[in-house]
């Protein structure tokens, strides 16, 4: 009976197609590739389209986070259990991103990636962008450890939200929900059942704003094929088609793994986040799909304490998509330049990345002005290949934010499942969230 009745929600309920917001991102960011190609003056002022999705995405994150991580702590009811997900979280993200950045470097070096393309004439756009980035690094890279640590903790309150530091608001996500866990029950409870009636309203919120989605993946699209031509993509489809199937290598092989060691059905994760999966694709942000990844992963069966601390978590510290593109860079440049790298060289070049890619931006073009902020700080890659990388990086940054994102919902079933917080038998089924 019951699977006639699952059967039934599922197969009459369902809306049509045309009306899931999966396809509707879909046939954006296929309208915006068309428009990009052939009309690219018309393409490259739609980029005002997609920072404006961007733009409405980030209002609503740092709330979010904040909702999402005080309110787990809070009902958990014990400050020992948020401790251990949090220690097993820290563990399993340090030995991902540690894999990651072996990952990409040694495709890197397997492949040649960069081997005779140092005399590709790139754009003035290119150049001017690359400029700014290490501009921007440049000033990051010399950053004390001291100065690094502090910014961990926000001045103000309101300063943390103001300026969109994810990690910030984490941090204040957990004091705040620690203070409230020393309160008495009383007090406590009613806490609780306040925060239980805000964060369904900023969920519905989220639900107008991604509305938008379909329109700000077709801006973005458009803008990066009008701005980034195919020249300089065919010039360096080789590194472009590698870095790829290396991100999905990534997602199937490694995150397949780790899935088969912990008995969990990898492609049952990745159909059930589809559509987040189409709108970080279209928009090149991670960041753009943690709004709903926060509402859709308890409906698949994980504890909102997990998802609370796992998924904010990982945004921050899990970000194996941009380690790839780090350490895959730096052998582009070696390579590309003629520049011999011993090993030794590698390992701490390795080192550093193990620290500079926590907490590269979510945002596009986040990734890029870690990586400049590394080749500067090494200090034995030639900084004049920027502009190359520069000029294709906006067609790369989809799979990089793709990886991301999915990481991080893969890693949020298995420390759930680690911990005994995950209940497959708890799953709402996919057609029942459809909006």
């Amino acid at each position: 009976m019951a699977a006639a009745a699952q059967a039934e929600h599922t197969g009459k309920g369902r809306k049509p197609v045309w009306r899931g917001l999966g396809f509707q991102v879909l046939v954006g960011m296929v309208l915006g590739a068309l428009v990009g190609v052939l009309w690219p003056e018309v393409g490259a002022p739609l980029k005002l389209l997609g920072d404006i999705f961007l733009r409405l995405v980030k209002t609503i994150v740092a709330p979010l986070v904040f909702l999402t991580v005080a309110g787990g702590i809070i009902s958990a009811g014990d400050f020992k259990r948020v401790g251990r997900v949090s220690l097993i979280s820290l563990v399993y993200f340090e030995i991902v991103s540690t894999l990651a950045l072996i990952i990409g470097m040694g495709v890197g070096i397997l492949t040649g990636v960069g081997k005779g393309v140092q005399h590709i004439t790139v754009s003035a756009a290119a150049i001017k962008g690359a400029n700014a980035a290490q501009t921007n690094a440049t000033t990051g890279a010399h950053t004390t450890l001291s100065d690094t640590l502090l910014n961990i903790f926000p001045d103000n309150f309101l300063g943390a939200f103001v300026k969109g530091e994810i990690l910030q608001v984490l941090v204040l996500a957990i004091l705040f929900g620690a203070g409230v866990q020393l309160m008495k029950k009383t007090k406590r409870d009613q806490i609780d059942q306040a925060l239980g009636v805000i964060t369904p309203a900023m969920y519905s919120f989220t639900h107008v704003i991604m509305m938008l989605a379909p329109v700000g993946a077709f801006g973005a699209m458009a803008y990066t094929l009008a701005t980034n031509g195919m020249s300089v993509l065919i010039a360096l489809a080789w590194w472009v088609a590698v870095y790829y199937l290396t991100q999905i290598a990534f997602i199937v092989i490694l995150h397949g793994i780790i899935c088969l060691v912990f008995r969990v059905n990898l492609f049952e994760i990745l159909r059930y986040i589809k559509d987040e999966v189409l709108i970080v694709l279209g928009t090149a942000s991670s960041e753009s799909a943690l709004p709903r990844l926060l509402e859709k992963m308890p409906a698949y069966g994980v504890s909102n304490q997990v998802v609370g601390l796992v998924l904010p978590t990982g945004y921050v510290f899990n970000l194996g998509g941009a380690a790839i593109y780090l350490s895959m860079g730096v052998i582009f440049l070696s390579n590309a330049y003629n520049v011999h790298l011993s090993w030794a060289q590698l390992a701490g070049i390795l080192g550093l990345m193990l620290l500079t890619s926590k907490g590269v931006a979510t945002v596009a073009g986040g990734s890029f002005v870690t990586f400049a902020a590394t080749a500067t700080a090494v200090g034995i890659l030639p900084l004049e290949g920027l502009p190359l990388m520069f000029g294709v990086y906006r067609l790369m940054a989809p799979a990089n934010a793709t990886a991301n994102a999915v990481s991080n919902a893969i890693a949020t079933v298995i420390i759930g499942k680690i911990s005994g917080e995950y209940d497959p038998a708890k799953r709402v089924p996919l057609a029942a969230l459809e909006v």
